[in-house]
Parts: structure tokens; C-alpha cells; sequence
């Protein structure tokens, strides 16, 4: 009787523990944030941006015959070197509005401004 007791009390104790919620705790996720953005996301965006400058350099001379030189590169290289080295530590809020570096193209049949929006 004593053993299922103690056990009661163990999980009671345990269960209040996990769902008690102070400030103290929730002010560590930022510090979760920037360490998980230093030990994983900014070395796989490293490699991302490696590859991205790999695949670039393969596919250059089709972006070049469609005359999409500037966006290709900016898809393959420049957000992953944007998400890699200047947004904030730990923010990653910021990595889903990188904006591209050309936003406006040029149709190839009309030689008209074509808004990204509407490619």
C-alpha cells in the first residue's frame, strides 16, 4: 500500500510540475530559439547556400538563354544567404519575408515590366 502511494504522490507531484507555467520558463524559449538557430538552422543554411551557389553555377546557362539570371540567383544563392547571415539570431520570423533582390521581370515575348505577383 505504502509503494502505490508513493507512486501516486511521484506522478501527482510530477503532473502539477508540468503544468504549472511561470514566467521564468516561457522567457527560455527565446533562448531555445537562438541556440537551435546557431547549432542547426545557420549551418544548414551554410550548406543550402553552398548548393544553392553549386546549382546556380549548372544552371546558369538556361537562366541565361530565359533571361532569368537575376532571379535564379537570388532563388538558389541570395535567400538562403539572407537567412543564413543577416537576419537576426534566433528570429525566424524574418526568414519568411526575404525579399528577393529583382522583384520585377521582363516577359520575354512583350519585353513589358511583369510585377512579381503575377508571374
Amino acid at each position: 500500500m505504502e509503494d502505490k502511494m508513493r507512486k501516486i504522490v511521484i506522478l501527482l507531484t510530477i503532473g502539477v510540475l508540468l503544468l504549472s507555467v511561470n514566467q521564468s520558463f516561457a522567457a527560455g524559449d527565446d533562448e531555445v530559439m537562438v541556440i537551435g538557430d546557431l547549432v542547426m538552422a545557420r549551418p544548414l543554411g551554410l550548406v543550402a547556400t553552398v548548393a544553392g551557389s553549386a546549382v546556380f553555377v549548372v544552371s546558369l546557362p538556361f537562366a541565361l538563354t530565359s533571361g532569368s539570371v537575376k532571379n535564379t540567383a537570388d532563388t538558389l544563392v541570395g535567400k538562403p544567404f539572407r537567412f543564413t547571415f543577416t537576419r537576426p539570431l534566433g528570429d525566424f520570423q524574418e526568414s519568411g519575408s526575404l525579399k528577393p533582390v529583382d522583384t520585377e521581370h521582363k516577359d520575354q515575348n512583350t519585353r513589358e515590366t511583369v510585377p512579381a505577383e503575377k508571374r
